[in-house]
């Protein structure tokens, strides 16, 4: 519910009050009743009587200049992170490994001690993103990097202070809670400004500033309970005012009679709702449900705001109409994306092909009718016509490749040396995903994949996306890339384009370790046809090593090294000494990334930040957290 300006209603129109509940004196505007016989409460119950407009517009100012300042110092330092990234990439192209050795070197202490204290540094511990476990199902989600934890902290704290900020000299008390209830109304509107642009998958924001949507989804779930907390505050205001004017028939009367209090109850009550579904427990346990009762609710609560301002004209109803249009934009760029990926008039729609694996886990392609641009380390949001329709989920893109319309031609990689005489309009694209079974749809889809025996599974599907994709780790002479369990599709698209960019002498990297840790040696077969092909690539042996650690192997006997650039174990690793090791040995400039379960994540960060000291090591988790 927000703060009025006045009862007067575009398209509603106002039951009035019974004179049984309170009169009204169009010559001095104050309202009189049994519960307020001398007229000085009534008068702040409603409008923008003790509303402090002025300043309500200045910390609106503050709260939007501060997020745009923040904006431009991020994009500043990924302008110089950029700038820097060029340079290395064209200076150390053409150079060995051992040549590279001028960027492997640290140049500014602050630096390093910035990445290894703050932007690294989980809030406390080593503990960032390895779930709270209250069950199997449920749990309290993973705690805010220190840096986050910084962000989150200032926003509060802003808003706190927003809110607080009240005349409090002023004779008549029911005045500064109308001020109150003003000042947290104006503030509930202009954070959902941040909210719906945070929540969106095309925000903008994440390819110009390089931020993941993980972290996006996190300043969307703290900005959301702010936005709540100052809705319910806002409606407590209104409530006391009004129950000191009227009593409790007078705010029931207003509630179901009037349109303006009405539908801000229908808003507060959705978004009290939506707070509390919005539980990590619940959250975590229900996720799909809670998934489609959450746009549900977003929708009902952006609707009764939408009234609420509009009936009464208020100074927020172009930020609401704003944040209804951003919604309304990111939801059919969505519906555009998919149809303009699965869709061609000719060959029709995508077909997915689905094959259950060892492990409950599926492979699936989908055999998209046009040609898509695919970078390394993206991801998509994919759903089946046969399996919960209405739903989509992400995941990491694992292969591409394209291949001519013609079905008489022969496949291209993603680099193939053909593929420049055939034109985009000409080609299709083949992404493939693994897809381990959980619960709700990917439980489904396992089961029906398995169903169909040594038989592929074919249905139709669509893929949303690509999303992410903007670390290039092109620059960097040594890429150490760590994967857990399918964690290996976020990967293996790396290991392919940096052998390829090494094999055309486009990309500066000179040596790529893949480290990936499974449970059993069946898991293997998940990547085996692609894996085979990189082993197949020139001059694979001189840049490549892999590194794989079965951690429940049925048989340890039966895990043996493959060759001296292929070496598998059984057990767990020792990310630290891995990570030393490979930092004896460093060329150039490092990346260290990973993708997979968070105990894993926390760990390589960990080693991370401890080798900062000694030289270039720039660290990129990948991650989905709900």
């Amino acid at each position: 519910m927000l703060i009025a300006n006045d009862f007067h209603s575009l398209f509603f129109v106002k039951t009035p009050i019974p004179t049984t509940v309170s009169s009204h004196d169009n010559s001095t505007g104050n309202a009189t009743s049994e519960f307020d016989p001398a007229g000085t409460i009534a008068p702040y119950a409603t409008a923008l009587n003790g509303v402090s407009q002025n300043v309500n517009m200045l910390f609106k100012d503050i709260s939007w200049m501060s997020l745009g300042m923040l904006a431009v110092l991020i994009l500043t330092i990924r302008l110089i992170q950029r700038a820097v990234a060029h340079s290395r990439h064209i200076g150390a192209m053409g150079l060995s490994g051992e040549a590279q050795r001028f960027w492997a070197i640290n140049r500014y202490a602050a630096w390093w001690k910035f990445k290894k204290h703050m932007l690294y540094a989980p809030l406390k511990g080593k503990r960032h993103n390895r779930e709270i476990r209250l069950s199997k199902a449920g749990n309290l989600g993973t705690i805010p990097s220190r840096f986050h934890t910084i962000l989150i902290t200032l926003f509060i704290t802003g808003n706190i202070i927003y809110c607080a900020y009240l005349d409090y000299r002023r004779e008549n008390k029911w005045s500064v809670i109308a001020e109150l209830r003003g000042r947290t109304g104006v503030m509930s509107v202009v954070n959902m400004v941040p909210l719906i642009i945070f929540a969106g998958r095309n925000n903008p924001l994440i390819a110009i500033l390089q931020i993941s949507f993980d972290t996006y989804n996190l300043l969307h779930r703290w900005i959301g309970r702010m936005i709540v907390l100052q809705v319910i505050v806002h409606t407590l205001c209104w409530a006391i005012v009004k129950h000191a004017a009227t009593g409790w028939s007078g705010m029931w009367h207003m509630i179901t009679d009037d349109p303006f209090i009405g539908w801000g109850t229908v808003g507060t009550t959705a978004m009290i709702i939506l707070a509390l579904q919005a539980l990590s427990p619940i959250r975590h346990a229900f996720y799909e449900t809670f998934l489609n009762v959450h746009i549900i609710l977003a929708f009902i609560a952006f609707l009764g705001t939408w009234i609420h301002c509009k009936v009464a004209n208020l100074p927020t109803l172009p930020w609401i109409e704003a944040i209804v249009i951003l919604w309304l934009i990111e939801r059919s760029v969505r519906f555009l994306r998919i149809v303009w990926n699965n869709y061609a008039k000719k060959e029709g729609w995508t077909r997915a092909s689905v094959e259950a694996m060892p492990g409950e886990a599926v492979r699936v392609t989908f055999h998209m009718p046009k040609y898509v641009k695919i970078n390394p380390g993206t991801h998509a949001y994919v759903r089946f016509a046969g399996v919960n329709p209405w739903e989509s989920h992400p995941f990491s893109i694992a292969w591409v490749q394209h291949k001519p319309k013609n079905a008489t031609a022969l496949p291209i990689s993603e680099k193939g040396a053909s593929e420049s005489t055939l034109r985009e309009h000409e080609l299709m694209t083949d992404a493939s995903f693994i897809i381990q079974a959980q619960t709700g749809m990917t439980r489904k889809l396992y089961e029906k994949a398995f169903l169909h025996g040594a038989q592929t599974l074919m249905m139709k599907g669509a893929l949303e996306g690509p999303y992410a994709g903007h670390h290039s780790l092109d620059s960097y002479g040594h890429a150490v890339l760590f994967a857990g369990a399918s964690g290996i599709t976020h990967q293996i698209s790396y290991v392919q384009h940096l052998l390829q960019g090494f094999n055309d002498m486009t990309v500066a990297t000179r040596r790529i370790t893949l480290i990936w840790i499974i449970r059993d040696s069946e898991q293997l077969e998940w990547v085996a046809p692609w894996m085979n092909i990189i082993l197949a690539m020139p001059q694979r042996r001189e840049v490549l090593r892999v590194k794989l650690f079965v951690t429940r192997p049925k048989n340890p006997r039966e895990i043996q090294s493959v060759s001296r650039t292929v070496d598998m174990t059984p057990g767990r690793p020792n990310v630290k000494l891995l990570l030393q090791n490979e930092v004896k040995e460093q060329k150039g400039a490092m990346c260290v990334t990973v993708c997979g379960p968070g105990g894993l994540a926390d760990n390589v960060r960990e080693a991370v930040r401890e080798v900062q000291e000694d030289g270039v090591v720039d660290f990129v988790e990948e991650s989905f957290t709900w």
